[in-house]
């Protein structure tokens, strides 16, 4: 009872002591009024008034926020957070007097911390609102939520890549991580910012996402989903985008002036695929870049006299005159003029109208006449005394090579521009149709030249091996007495049968003498500088780099293609020679670090259609596979290009590609061309369409039995596509004018089998066609040449050329002077100077964590793949240069290289802002910068160091 009128009275003190200063106030209030009643504006019956309320804050880490509030008039303000009142010692509270309205303004402060926020476990977020009393009552705040701040790592969406054609829509999406508060998104390209006020074509407001409305070739670029909030910033994965361009056929040109001065010809027109070009990965346009159409150019007829007119009636100076007209038939199309005068006069009165003549006169001119008649009878008897007293040698032609001194001249024709092979032809090369290769072709033996070297009135009868091998001696000598062959042949098939012929003494053949196929085979001697082999027109290199040899000490290397047929002998029934098989040696060879060898190969490279593998010749001349190309291995490296391999090799050996059919998609190249040749004294001209597997090696051998032929290559070599599918190759003669030319029946058409194609292991086929002309004034030979393989791909050879009967030795093949060039040793061997190559293996071999090492290197110069192999070298960077030097061997300039080494200056030179790794970086420029410059030398230095080659 007590404690009940204790409270009772604190209450009712309370109350009281607030009635009192109420009417304190109210009193003190009407005495300032009356004597200043502008002075305080008057309060009097208004609730407290907040002029700041607490706002909502995120707690970034551990700092503490801070909640304020202000109220007018108001004479006591406290904090209620989550529905409880914040204790009186956590405010912090002033007053003081607002200057403009003359009012009393509270405010109050207080402290939230992170450990306040965890400790919270309520249904709602954290809250606090302000309380605010006055004389009439109390107000409320709004209610302040109180946040911990965060942003996840991971994007619940990374941008994705896109290749998007030109004038086309990108739309990159990016869904930003999970964050409070939640986080702003802004686009980056190329690591600068994008922005759509700048740029009406991009639109970045539609849910995070970059939308491009028409893509243009600008809009290429890495592009990159930056998030961020108050605590921290968030970059998603980079998305490539590039904006590619189809190509588009240009207009059509003109059509050419026909290009036969006489009779049928052929017409051509062109495009090019530049309207647009292709860009950035584009379709190349479809469809045929030339056409052509037959046309016919009216020969040239030469002019002929008509009828002498009637003799003029005798003048007074006693001639008279005729005359005629060249219009019989009158010169058309570039003819010739008559020949001849078209007026004649003579005297029409016998000498009457003459005066006589002087007797001494007389007497001159008759003492002339027979003076040269005695000395005409005088020679004759002399002749015929000479031939009496001589004619126990029975000489009774001169020679005429005897007057000439025995030289014999040449008829050089014009040759089809960029072929030095054509001869005789006016009609230019279809090039719609397949591929060429363009390597020029020479021959590194000596006997070539002396082949051709004027000679005395001397025949030379030697033989050819390569010819034997081919099948082609026997006809080589006795094609214009035998009769003509019209059938194919295998000519890897008829070399035992021709090598047996020969050793009977059955066969006379032109050409180098040798009793068997001999071997290709290159020398060198190299040093520490290192140096280059090549085999001439094989497609065939060793490249010996700089460094694998120890200094003061050399090693005399060799390389040699084996020709025979030994290679094949002991390969699986279902593989095949891609290549030749290539020796390199000593066997003893002890190297610091591998060589690099380049074989040329046949085979369109496909992983799914080929298993092509790299086999060594063991010592009891088997073969065991070294690797797979498709393999992994750190005994050897193999890099398949287009139309070469390129090895790393630790090992001397024997070598060869060889390649397996996994499917009947699998192609192998075949180059297919077509010679020609007019007997001496006969009215037939022989057509030889070879079938070769397209290697600058197999091709060579056709070149050469041609050359003893003294054939001529009718129209530019193509390549044909030839698959697995076991079907066989279909060679067909068409459009022959049989008003000029006869051919024997059912001959038109003859046909390889497949394992004749298939497996003739560089060995070349031909198949030959003999015609006829019905009279001796045909001199033009026009037809196509159709090989096909059934149910396969088709190529036409067009057959233009001018036939004439000739008895002078062919014209020779080549015309290059340094096709003799074998080997190159020191540093103008290499395409990378030395300096430069030392400075850029310093860079790369040392790891890291920029990750700028070998590796690095290997992946800008696409070369990363079985990347353990170049782990386990001393250094890789040597290595990989050494691969790059094989791979780009026939290119004239360090372009690619300079521009990998800038592409990784630049990539680390913006993400290592360290001097350390600048350093580094700029001396990566000056290496790039260097090698442009060098690019442009280094053929140039070629042609200078040409006198510098052995061998």
């Amino acid at each position: 009872m007590g404690t009940l009128t204790k409270g009772r009275y604190l209450v009712l003190r309370g109350l009281l002591l607030l009635i009192y200063c109420t009417a304190s106030v109210i009193s003190k209030g009407g005495a300032t009024g009356d004597a200043q009643p502008d002075a305080v504006p008057s309060v009097q019956g208004t609730l407290p008034h907040f002029i700041q309320e607490p706002e909502d804050a995120y707690i970034v880490k551990s700092n503490p926020i801070k909640l304020r509030c202000r109220a007018v008039p108001a004479l006591q303000i406290f904090f209620k957070c989550n529905g409880e009142w914040v204790h009186q010692n956590e405010h912090f509270s002033h007053e003081y007097k607002d200057l403009n309205t003359g009012l009393k303004v509270r405010e109050v402060m207080i402290n939230v911390s992170r450990q306040q926020v965890e400790d919270f476990h309520g249904p709602e977020d954290y809250w606090c609102l302000c309380v605010a009393w006055s004389h009439l009552g109390t107000s409320k705040s709004r209610k302040a939520t109180v946040r911990i701040a965060y942003l996840r790592k991971n994007f619940e969406q990374d941008p994705q890549g896109k290749e998007v054609p030109i004038n086309g829509m990108i739309v990159l999406h990016c869904r930003p991580p999970e964050g409070v508060p939640a986080a702003e998104v802004e686009w980056l390209k190329n690591e600068e910012l994008v922005s759509s006020l700048t740029d009406d074509n991009i639109d970045t407001r539609a849910d995070h996402n970059l939308i491009i409305n028409e893509a243009r070739l600008s809009d290429s670029g890495n592009y990159t989903c930056l998030a961020s909030n108050i605590v921290a910033k968030r970059r998603s994965a980079t998305a490539t985008v590039i904006v590619f361009v189809n190509g588009g056929w240009s207009l059509w040109t003109e059509w050419s002036a026909c290009n036969a001065p006489c009779g049928r010809g052929v017409q051509k027109r062109s495009r090019t695929c530049t309207n647009p070009a292709p860009l950035n990965g584009g379709a190349f346009c479809e469809g045929m870049s030339v056409q052509k159409i037959t046309c016919n150019a009216p020969c040239p007829i030469d002019g002929g006299w008509n009828e002498w007119s009637q003799w003029t009636v005798c003048s007074s100076q006693c001639e008279r005159q005729r005359t005629r007209e060249c219009n019989s038939p009158i010169p058309r199309h570039r003819g010739k003029m008559c020949e001849g005068n078209s007026e004649a006069t003579e005297n029409c009165t016998d000498g009457l109208c003459t005066q006589s003549m002087e007797s001494s006169n007389d007497v001159a001119l008759y003492s002339g006449l027979g003076a040269g008649i005695i000395t005409v009878a005088i020679l004759v008897v002399a002749v015929m005394l000479y031939r009496k007293n001589h004619s126990e040698y029975g000489v009774d032609v001169i020679d005429s090579s005897a007057l000439t001194g025995g030289f014999q001249s040449f008829n050089f024709k014009n040759t089809r521009q960029g072929n030095p092979l054509l001869l005789n032809s006016s009609m230019q090369p279809d090039l719609t149709v397949g591929r060429t290769y363009s390597t020029p072709l020479c021959f590194q033996d000596s006997t070539d030249k002396e082949l051709f070297d004027p000679l005395p009135d001397i025949k030379v009868k030697v033989q050819s091996s390569f010819m034997v091998s081919l099948g082609v001696a026997e006809r080589a000598e006795f094609h214009a007495k035998a009769p003509a062959e019209t059938f194919p042949r295998d000519l890897s098939r008829d070399y035992c049968s021709t090598m047996d012929r020969r050793k009977k003494g059955l066969l006379t053949l032109n050409g180098p003498f040798s009793s068997c196929k001999e071997p290709l085979r290159t020398t060198g001697v190299f040093g520490h500088h290192g140096g280059r082999l090549v085999v001439p027109n094989t497609g065939v290199s060793l490249l010996v780099p700089h460094g694998s040899v120890a200094e003061n000490m050399s090693w005399e290397m060799y390389m040699v293609i084996n020709q025979g047929e030994a290679s094949v002998q002991t390969l699986d029934s279902c593989e095949i020679l891609l290549g030749p098989e290539v020796t390199y040696g000593p066997p003893g060879l002890d190297l610091f670090c591998p060589v690099a060898m380049t074989i040329a190969h046949c085979a369109e490279v496909d992983a799914e259609n080929w298993n092509i593998q790299l086999k060594r010749r063991t010592q009891d001349s088997k073969w065991e596979e070294v690797m797979s190309v498709e393999e992994e291995s750190t005994s050897c490296y193999c890099l398949m290009d287009s139309t070469s391999c390129h090895l790393l090799l630790d090992q001397p050996g024997s070598y060869a590609l060889v390649g397996e059919p996994l499917t009947q998609a699998a192609i192998k190249r075949l180059k297919l061309a077509v010679f020609g040749t007019m007997e001496v004294g006969s009215m037939s001209y022989t057509l030889r369409v070879y079938c070769v597997d397209d290697t600058p090696h197999a091709f060579q051998g056709v070149v050469a039995a041609e050359k003893t032929r003294g054939g001529q290559l009718l129209e530019e070599p193509k390549m044909l596509p030839f698959r697995a599918n076991t079907f066989s190759l279909q060679v067909s003669i068409q459009d022959v004018p049989q008003f000029l030319w006869s051919i024997k029946p059912f001959t038109t058409c003859q046909e390889f089998s497949f394992p004749q194609v298939w497996c003739s292991n560089q060995q070349p086929l031909y198949c030959a066609f003999s015609l006829e002309r019905y009279s001796p004034v045909t001199a033009q030979l026009s037809c196509k040449i159709s090989v096909r393989q059934v149910k396969g791909h088709e190529q036409i050879l067009q057959v233009y050329t001018a036939v004439a009967e000739t008895e002078k030795e062919s014209v020779p093949f080549f015309m290059q002077t340094d096709c003799t060039i074998t080997s190159q040793t020191g540093p103008k061997a290499f395409k990378i100077p030395l300096s430069i190559r030392q400075r850029i293996c310093a860079t790369f071999d040392t790891a890291n964590a920029k990750g700028k090492d070998w590796q690095l290197l290997a992946q800008k110069l696409h070369l990363d793949r079985n990347l353990g192999y170049f782990a386990k070298q001393r250094s890789p960077s040597a290595v990989i240069l050494s691969l790059w030097e094989a791979r780009h061997q026939d290119t004239s300039d360090l372009d690619s290289l300079a521009s990998a080494l800038e592409e990784i200056g630049k990539i680390h030179s913006k993400s290592s802002p360290k001097d350390q790794d600048e350093c580094e970086s700029d001396s990566i420029h000056i290496e790039a910068s260097s090698l442009y410059g060098t690019g442009r030398l280094t053929s140039q230095n070629t042609e200078d160091c040409a006198s510098e080659y052995t061998g």
